[in-house]
């Protein structure tokens, strides 16, 4: 590790073009990333939660859940996630009046026509709760989304994550996406040499959450190019803090350099998007296209009021295929049947309650 450049690994052949090529800036003037439900739209929402209601949560799929005019356009939202753009927002969900289980219902639902539900933690919690619990950012064991600390540009271990904005802050907490693959194509025009660093393993912390038989870390590259597709995973405050254990190697000079200038391409407002999360509000990401950041936040003193999004992580039934080295990190990466955290006496559940 930290020769890139002697090593042999799959990489494109120059730039990448497409539509998953995209500039923040162009995205901020287009707007067509907005999906705007109808009334039309919210009927059926609201119908297809009042057919869901013998169920628990978990048990909802699309066959519960009804959606006759919008289920069809939700499959083309599936499409432009994995083979276009890489995200979307759809807005105009009306939360404000709903109680907390009949939006998580509306949520989950609408979810499961993009994929099926994936453990986000030791915990096994299929409906994820991202909201301020006063966790120290410092820690090592802690997750970024339980503190109010921006959270930095990385990918979760799924193939697509979708956030629903229950309450906003007071005040920070924008979301921030980019495409990866823009990063990739600034970096081999400016660094070749360091974008090539980027396509060799690298040691990341698994927080604790441990799958049986594996170590503390995982080794996987930043970049991974396989069948004609760029693949990304980062997760830079991971990578450092994997660096804790003796038994990793320690990250050279030009590994750092590397890791430096993807991070600072990622803070470029020319390639990242900044998008305001209003309650009601619902996006969903492709993982291993786009990359995600929330800014640092000041939250509501009355706990009624404290900034509150759901989060699902989902697996879809058609999929890029991930290069073998992905095994590292997770137990499967076959099409439709990977998961993501699952570590001993995991027991998935979608709980309301945060815990």
């Amino acid at each position: 590790m930290g020769d890139a450049g002697n090593m042999q690994f799959d990489m494109p052949d120059g730039l990448i073009t497409g539509a998953s090529a995209w500039y923040g800036k162009d995205m901020a003037n287009s707007r067509q990333w907005i999906f705007q439900l109808q009334d039309q739209d919210i009927q059926e929402i609201e119908a297809a939660i009042k057919a869901s209601l013998a169920l628990q949560i978990k048990d909802i799929d699309k066959a519960h859940f009804p959606l006759p005019t919008l289920g069809p356009r939700l499959d083309d939202l599936l499409t432009e996630l994995l083979e276009g753009r890489g995200f979307v927002l759809i807005r105009g969900l009306p939360v404000d009046r709903y109680d907390f289980e009949t939006a998580a219902r509306a949520y989950w639902g609408l979810g499961s026509y993009l994929g099926k539900p994936t453990s986000q933690n030791a915990n096994g919690d299929l409906l994820g709760h991202v909201i301020d619990l006063s966790r120290s950012a410092d820690d090592p064991n802690a997750r970024l989304y339980q503190t109010s600390a921006r959270q930095n540009y990385h990918t979760d271990p799924s193939d697509i994550v979708g956030l629903l904005c229950w309450r906003k802050s007071m005040s920070g907490g924008a979301s921030s996406i980019l495409s990866s693959v823009t990063v990739y194509n600034e970096m081999y025009r400016r660094r070749p040499d360091l974008m090539q660093e980027l396509f060799a393993p690298f040691y990341v912390d698994r927080r604790g959450e441990n799958p049986e038989g594996k170590n503390p870390w995982y080794e996987m590259p930043i970049f991974s190019w396989h069948h004609g597709l760029l693949t990304t995973g980062f997760t830079r405050p991971y990578i450092d803090s994997g660096q804790r254990f003796p038994e990793v190697p320690r990250l050279t000079e030009i590994q750092t350099e590397a890791l430096d200038l993807f991070q600072a391409l990622c803070e470029d407002p020319g390639l990242n998007l900044t998008v305001d999360f209003e309650p009601g509000d619902i996006q969903f990401l492709h993982n291993y296209q786009i990359l995600h950041d929330r800014t640092a936040f000041q939250d509501w003193p009355d706990r009624e009021r404290k900034r509150h999004l759901l989060r699902l992580w989902l697996c879809p039934s058609r999929g890029r295929e991930l290069a073998p080295v992905y095994l590292d990190r997770q137990e499967s990466i076959d099409v439709g049947d990977r998961g993501a955290v699952v570590v001993p006496g995991t027991k998935t559940d979608a709980r309301l309650e945060i815990t």
